[in-house]
Formats: structure tokens, C-alpha cells, sequence
């Protein structure tokens, strides 16, 4: 389960466009932050998907990936002219298929190949067209299938595509719009399949084109999944921190809504994450009534002559550090190496995630531990972010890529450094307040899997 959100510049502080998304997967779904430089390739030639092989383009675009380690495609991600996109399971009346490009896919194919948010969003609906979405979804579960919707975004605007196996339709975003595991779009669109209406009028789901709107067509009202995932409660979480801050929106704003828990103010001293919900844009795994967490999160700051990339490369945001990546030409040079299916402490997500788990035996305490620090961390990486961007010449000079690359591998680099610290002074805290004993069971069998030893 995921959230994206999106905010065009006539709702934000500078008039840049902000998106940012919490990507929900299984918790030991290891997630990677990887940059790539274009790059050509032969004619003719093939790429890998995740479940299949299409040809390949002769050549792909500079892109920023935030991944899933075992998949071709990204939860989210950005190129080097500014789209950005992220993607949300959906459930729809139609059917799912066993094999295809999954969305995630079709994300990363949009990235490497498109040049403004519309473009891409017309890729991916040509994809759709001639491969089709499918295939297991899920790390371990793979009798997760699922359809998918999209914010695509760019410096200057914003759509909303979402489907129902090869059907499409697609709302241009006005201000401000968020998404979350449910059908949204109405009567009200931009784009659509050609043969959309004509489908849902033969299958009965509407009576005509005059009362056709998509998402009450096309979400299956008994399916579990599609109950169970709190899609509108999540969307109106988001869309009410955005409509409140309307006109100022800031990527601290956007950092702020992906940590929501969306409680109330007066359980926030009390609350921990054996309590996590469905509910909640920073999601935490306790059961199979909550099967998902948060595992890595995304802002992007589009303004027109570069990009700020915030993004945690690890899970829960709200026991994690926002670092600066920037696009175009900066990139990621910061070389450390992947995480995979199995603890590594030299990888930035299951270093993290080592602190993580330690926090979730005695939230309250121990996150008040470090969470001042983080914040002042954060606050730094945005004052030096904001200190060099004014002083920086548009196109960038060697000067300016250098210094924004070194801003970027410190703040990578410093935020592992304070991680091992944070383990050191948390690790024999007293508990004050131990989470229950079958969520605490859980988290013990997961980390016997991961070789993860607290």
C-alpha cells in the first residue's frame, strides 16, 4: 500500500511543483536508491523486465530509482528533465493477469524515456497497450496481483493516470491531488481510453455515458483487498494537510504529511507502532490486518533549472533522515553497496533498519533519544541546500555539480554515521513501554529471515 501526493506551483511557497510518496511493501522488502547516467544501447537489443523482454529504446535518459531490490521497475523516481512519478495498487472489476509488465515497470520505462510528464504518461499507456499489466506483485506473496494508478509529474505540471487492466483514464491535476490505494477519477477527466465507456456500458457497470463515472464502475465493492486497504481514509489524510497549507506548501510540509500516523494530536505521546493501522501515510507493519510498511519515501522539489530529490533510502520516515539528491548531471556518486534479502549493516536500508527495529521495542523512549538531532540534521541539509541553490548558475557549471554532488555524499554519509551512533545509545535502554507479545513474535520471526540479530 502506498500514498503520492502532488502540489503545483500556484499551491507552494515558491512556485515549484512538489510530489512526494510513501512506498508501503512488505517489512524485510529491502529498498535501493540507485542513480543511472544515459546511456545508449545497441539496435535491436532487448531490455529485462521484470517478468518480460521488450526492446529497448536506443537511448535511455539520467535517472534516480527508489526500488524494490528484487524488481526491474521503481516504486518512484525522477530523470533528468524533472518527471518524476509514483504508482499505487489498485483493485478494479477487471481481470488480473500472470504476466506483464508490472507498473513498477512501467514507471521506470516512463522515466528512461520521457522528456515532460505528459510524454511519459503517453508512454505508459502505449506499454499498457501493447504488453499488458501482470504478474505477481509481492516479494514473498506472489499471489499479489494488482492494477495501478499514477501521479506523473513534471516542473510545470501534473497528471493523475489510472487503470483497470489495459483500460486507462487520466485527470490533469489543478492544484493540489493525492492518491492511495483506491479508483479516484470521476466524470471529470482529460484522457481516456478510447474504448472505456463503450466497455463499462457492455459489462454492465454503467448504463450510459451520461452516468458513467470510473471509479464507481470499475472498484469491485466486495473485494478484500480493496476494503481492507483504507484507500479514502489515507486520501483524506493527505488531501487535508495540503488544503490546509495551500498556497505555502514547502517539502517540509510534504516531509510532514509522509510521517503522518494520522491520530489524534492527544495520542501522540502514547501511541507506538503496534497501534499502526491501515489508516496511515507512514505505515508500520503489525499483522496480516497490516501487512504492509513504509520502506522507503520520496520528495521531489521540481524547480526549472534543477531538481531536489529528499529521499530516505529506508523505511518508517518517521525514524528516518530526508537526504539531498540532485538531478540533472549530480546524481548519486556515493558508492555503497545494494541492499538484498538479508541483513548487510555496509547497506544504507538495512543499517537503518536495524535501528529501526530497535525502536519499535520501546517507541516513545527510544526515538526521543535521537529524533531532536535527526531534526536539526534535516534542518541543516535544507539551510545548506537552500545556501548553495542561490549561489548556482543556470546551466550548471562543473563548480555547481561538484558542490552539490558533495553536499549530497555528506549528507548520505553523515546520516549513516549518526545511524550506527543512534544504535549504540538505544541498544541497552531500559524498556519502559514493550509492545505486545504476538507483535513483538512477529517482528522476532522476520528478523531470524533476515539474519538480523538485535
Amino acid at each position: 500500500m502506498c500514498d503520492t501526493v502532488v502540489a503545483l506551483g500556484n499551491s507552494t511557497k515558491d512556485g515549484s511543483v512538489l510530489f512526494g510518496k510513501n512506498s508501503d511493501r512488505e517489512p524485510n522488502e529491502a529498498h535501493n536508491v540507485i542513480y543511472l547516467e544515459r546511456a545508449k544501447h545497441n539496435p535491436n537489443s532487448k531490455v529485462n523486465c521484470t517478468y518480460i523482454s521488450i526492446p529497448q529504446v536506443e537511448e535511455t535518459y539520467e535517472v534516480l530509482l527508489l526500488k524494490p531490490f528484487w524488481m526491474f521497475g521503481c516504486e518512484m523516481g525522477a530523470n533528468e528533465f524533472g518527471v518524476t512519478i509514483g504508482n499505487e495498487a489498485v483493485w478494479s472489476k477487471e481481470p488480473y493477469r500472470d504476466t506483464g509488465l508490472l507498473g513498477m515497470d512501467l514507471i521506470r520505462l516512463a522515466l528512461e524515456r520521457g522528456e515532460n510528464a505528459e510524454s511519459a504518461l503517453n508512454i505508459i499507456v502505449d506499454l499498457l497497450e501493447k504488453y499488458g499489466q501482470g504478474g505477481a506483485c509481492g516479494y514473498t506473496d506472489k499471489k499479489l496481483k494488482y492494477h495501478n494508478s499514477f501521479i506523473i509529474a513534471d516542473p510545470n505540471e501534473a497528471w493523475v493516470l489510472e487503470t483497470a487492466d489495459k483500460y486507462w483514464i487520466a485527470e490533469k491535476v489543478k492544484d493540489i491531488r493525492t492518491i492511495s490505494n483506491t479508483l479516484t477519477i470521476g466524470n471529470t477527466y482529460d484522457k481516456i481510453h478510447p474504448e472505456l465507456i463503450s466497455h463499462a456500458i457492455d459489462e454492465g457497470y454503467c448504463e450510459s455515458g451520461e452516468n458513467f463515472h470510473f471509479a464507481d464502475c470499475f472498484i469491485p465493492r466486495f473485494n478484500i483487498k480493496q476494503i481492507g486497504a483504507k484507500g479514502k481514509t489515507r486520501i483524506e489524510c493527505t488531501m487535508n494537510t495540503l488544503r490546509k497549507n495551500k498556497g505555502k506548501i514547502t517539502p517540509e510540509i510534504i516531509m510532514a504529511t509522509l510521517r503522518d500516523h494520522n491520530i489524534k494530536p492527544s495520542e501522540e505521546d502514547e501511541w507506538d507502532p503496534s497501534q499502526g493501522s491501515m489508516k496511515s501515510p507512514c505505515m508500520h507493519y503489525t499483522s496480516f490486518i497490516t501487512p504492509s510498511q513504509s520502506v522507503g519515501s520520496h520528495i521531489a522539489h521540481l524547480k526549472k533549472d534543477i531538481q531536489i530529490h529528499w529521499v530516505t533510502g529506508t523505511s518508517a520516515p518517521c525514524t528516518s533522515i530526508f537526504k539531498p539528491i540532485f538531478l540533472p548531471n549530480c546524481g548519486l556518486s556515493m558508492n555503497f553497496p545494494r541492499a538484498e534479502g538479508e541483513y548487510d549493516e555496509e547497506t544504507l536500508w538495512w543499517r537503518h533498519e536495524k535501528l529501526h527495529r530497535l525502536v519499535l521495542m520501546d517507541y516513545q523512549k527510544r526515538l526521543s533519544t535521537y529524533r531532536d538531532e535527526r531534526n536539526q540534521m534535516e534542518a541543516e541539509f535544507l539551510k545548506n541546500m537552500r545556501d548553495l541553490i542561490e549561489k548556482i548558475s543556470s546551466p550548471l557549471s562543473q563548480d555547481n555539480i561538484a558542490q552539490l554532488t558533495t553536499l549530497t555524499n555528506e549528507s548520505f554519509k553523515n546520516s549513516m554515521q549518526k545511524t550506527l551512533k543512534w544504535m549504540d545509545s538505544i541498544t541497552n535502554l531500559p524498556i519502559d513501554s514493550k509492545p505486545g507479545y504476538f507483535y513483538r513474535r512477529r517482528w522476532k520471526k522476520l528478523n531470524s529471515h533476515d539474519n538480523l540479530t538485535l
